[in-house]
């Protein structure tokens, strides 16, 4: 069965959302000693880890479970992922924010989304330090634990504090610079799921950044529950197969955006 019922989401909304609290408390169990770090494709800034490894194969053995048919898109590892978004699609983002995760012991997330027939269609975002987990979709509204999220004021740019990938931003893409001198304010994160979790509080209402499929999918179910746009500068259609350059923004901001890049 492709389509599930609200009742039906309402569950699976609920189900995953204990799921990653439990994560939750065990990452934040988790000492140094007890982290195995190795590093992704010679990079030192893009590192992994263990509990990356067992956090993506508990979530699948799980969803699996309540979802037989589903297929996945994770971070970790050489998983087979699907060549289309036909049918029910889960992300996994098992620790987003790695680095900031072994350095820092803050600022790091763990993400879910289940996208159906292409549609963003529920998504969890759990902020681990602070046991916030933010979820649901838009058939469903958003929320943050238990709390009903409001949906965002239509702020423009000279109004809006917007995160931005500061590697891309210290590389001085034309973008990223223009965006970052525009808006009232800019900060840099280092984590997807944390940079969204600001969206969802309205205590930042611009993100800006080239974003793997894992990276992008639940903060874009939630954005665009709360009414967000969330679309590359130019326009073109989200393609959640591979990574795109995206802004996620209040309409205002969006508009203002693309018209300071084309001009």
């Amino acid at each position: 069965m492709t389509e599930w019922t609200n009742d039906q989401l309402t569950q699976v909304d609920q189900t995953v959302r204990r799921w990653l609290a439990e994560l939750g408390r065990e990452a934040r169990k988790t000492k140094n000693q007890d982290l195995h770090v190795g590093q992704k494709e010679g990079d030192f800034r893009n590192i992994v880890t263990n509990l990356d490894s067992s956090n993506q194969a508990w979530l699948i053995d799980h969803i699996q479970a309540i979802d037989p048919a589903a297929q996945f898109i994770a971070e970790e590892g050489d998983l087979h992922r699907p060549e289309t978004m036909a049918g029910h699609v889960w992300f996994i983002d098992p620790i987003d924010g790695t680095l900031n995760f072994v350095h820092e012991k803050t600022d790091f997330a763990i993400m879910v989304a289940l996208y159906i027939d292409g549609k963003p269609t529920l998504g969890w975002v759990a902020k681990v330090m602070t046991s916030q987990v933010f979820h649901g979709g838009p058939a469903i509204g958003a929320f943050l634990n238990d709390q009903k999220l409001t949906p965002v004021s239509d702020l423009g740019l000279a109004e809006s504090i917007l995160v931005v990938s500061g590697r891309r931003l210290l590389n001085g893409e034309r973008p990223y610079l223009a965006l970052a001198s525009a808006a009232l304010a800019y900060r840099v994160l280092g984590s997807a799921g944390i940079s969204f979790s600001r969206l969802f509080l309205q205590q930042a209402t611009g993100y800006f950044s080239k974003l793997s499929p894992w990276d992008l999918a639940a903060g874009r179910v939630l954005s665009e529950t709360l009414g967000y746009v969330v679309k590359p500068l130019d326009g073109s259609p989200l393609n959640m197969l591979s990574s795109n350059t995206v802004l996620i923004a209040t309409t205002k901001t969006y508009r203002e955006s693309v018209k300071i890049v084309k001009d």
